[in-house]
């Protein structure tokens, strides 16, 4: 097996003291989760903070996340750049909370907590990580929808304006104070 400097055997971290971290992944690897993640680059992905014991048998990572990233935009499909700087928490519970014996569990209030499994896997919460704090909707800053037209031949056009239901209330309101 492969030695994986960003993968700890929990059984192995010092018990009384914080493990200190700092990733900065090569561009090959960027190139790789960049590509896992669909963006159109990645670059200056940064991981760094700390691993520390959390009550007896818990542990708990605080970090900070830094990255630029390049995404299509959502309208011209243009490249957008963003740069991102996220705090990082995560708990790792030897014991998770109780959530009853139901068929459908609704997600626990705090999206910190994971389970605590043999290894913690700095590279897995720095990819997860930088999933969750992207935009999801990337929009370039002279982006336009523009309005949207459709008609079968024939006839008139149906507008933006003509599929919104509630477009028309304000003038019925209108017409109705004057009827008064």
């Amino acid at each position: 097996m492969t030695h994986r400097p960003n993968r700890h055997r929990v059984a192995d971290l010092p018990p009384n003291r914080p493990l200190p971290f700092e990733l900065r992944p090569t561009p090959e690897a960027n190139a790789a989760l960049a590509a896992e993640l669909g963006l159109s680059g990645l670059r200056k992905l940064s991981f760094k903070g700390e691993l520390r014991p959390d009550g007896a048998h818990d542990w708990r990572l605080d970090g900070h996340l830094g990255a630029t990233v390049t995404q299509p935009c959502v309208v011209t499909l243009a490249p957008v750049t963003t740069r991102l700087e996220e705090p990082v928490t995560r708990r790792f519970l030897s014991r998770m909370p109780e959530s009853g014996e139901e068929e459908e569990v609704e997600m626990p209030e705090d999206d910190s907590i994971e389970p605590l499994g043999d290894v913690i896997d700095l590279d897995t919460v720095m990819a997860e990580s930088l999933a969750l704090a992207l935009p999801l909707y990337p929009r370039a800053e002279d982006a336009e929808l523009g309005e949207t037209v459709v008609t079968e031949p024939g006839k008139a056009p149906i507008r933006d304006e003509d599929t919104k239901p509630f477009a028309g209330l304000a003038d019925l309101r209108d017409a109705l104070k004057k009827d008064e």
